[in-house]
């Protein structure tokens, strides 16, 4: 049976791209792209049918599902850490009350499959910092954090209940030249190459010294698809899986930067984002994953940097 796939919140850092990678790979009318009212780029919006709708508008959703005959959902609508501390009750309503909505129209429809990305934010003070393990100890301290790992379980729930094939993935820190962030903690990885190349210098909201779990765009997209495409029956996991690729501090990052860029500088004045950060953990173990669906990513520190460096510098140093 041919894929027919909604991805709602098509139009953020992930949801972008994520939108035109599986329109090139399962055909453009086959991708339907959606969003609450942000408006989507020109490649989103010509690529492929795009609706806008509010996910917490279940007939709206519904609708959707039913005029595109809809047999995959990927739901990225999601208000993240930093946004979501300046409005937490909007953080619930959007990340939980859309969840539910999918979750049970895909059951009522019988739906191939959900995708429910989770985040890094789910670990909290209490987590192992280094190499968090797969099972531990989930007590985030955001809004954000706690209502992915309500998703998660939510996620598991309708595995074990209904049947449904639900999956996800922890995301670190995602790092890309095409779309500007979208009001996260790790925002800082990737605002740093802009002012690096049109400015020369960058004051960073974190610690010099502020290890993340991140990982480049294309690994993203990657990881994402490839779950969606596992074996099911494979799987042991199914709404948490780890997921990484490099972790680096601000002043790592800041020095890679300058072997391409030698006159750059940088500056260190912490916010409230700090906390976050030291909420989180400075490396991950994303075993599971390789072990279960064979991820593997292609891109560390070196390598990433390099790449945004010279298509940031196209795009901006025209």
């Amino acid at each position: 049976m041919k894929k027919k796939i909604l991805i709602v919140g098509a139009v953020g850092q992930i949801g972008s791209e994520l939108t035109l990678k599986m329109r090139e790979i399962y055909g453009g009318s086959n991708v339907i792209a959606s969003t609450r009212k942000t408006p989507p780029s020109e490649a989103v919006l010509n690529g492929g049918p795009f609706e806008y709708f509010d996910v917490r508008d279940r007939a709206a959703l519904g609708a959707v599902c039913d005029k595109y005959g809809v047999t995959h959902i990927v739901n990225m609508a999601a208000i993240l850490s930093a946004a979501g501390e300046k409005d937490p009750l909007l953080a619930w309503d959007i990340n939980m009350n859309g969840l539910i909505n999918i979750l049970e129209l895909a059951r009522e429809k019988k739906m191939q499959q959900v995708l429910v990305p989770s985040s890094i934010a789910v670990f909290g003070p209490e987590t192992p910092r280094e190499n968090t393990p797969q099972e531990t100890v989930l007590r985030p301290t955001t809004m954000y954090g706690i209502t992915k790992v309500a998703g998660e379980l939510l996620g598991d729930y309708y595995v074990r209940k209904f049947g449904l094939d639900v999956r996800g993935l922890r995301y670190p820190g995602i790092i890309s030249h095409e779309t500007l962030p979208g009001g996260g903690t790790t925002d800082y990885a990737v605002a740093i190459f802009y002012e690096a190349i049109q400015n020369k210098r960058y004051t960073c909201f974190l610690k010099e010294n502020t290890r993340l779990p991140m990982m480049y765009m294309p690994d993203c997209l990657k990881a994402t698809i490839d779950l969606m495409e596992a074996d099911f029956s494979k799987l042991k996991h199914h709404s948490d899986f780890n997921v990484s690729a490099m972790s680096f501090t601000p002043g790592e990052l800041a020095a890679e930067i300058k072997k391409h860029i030698r006159d750059f500088t940088i500056e260190y004045q912490p916010d409230f984002r700090q906390a976050i950060a030291d909420s989180w953990p400075d490396s991950i173990d994303d075993s599971a994953a390789r072990e279960e669906w064979g991820w593997k990513p292609s891109y560390d520190l070196a390598a990433m940097t390099k790449d945004m460096i010279e298509n940031l510098k196209k795009k901006l140093l025209k």
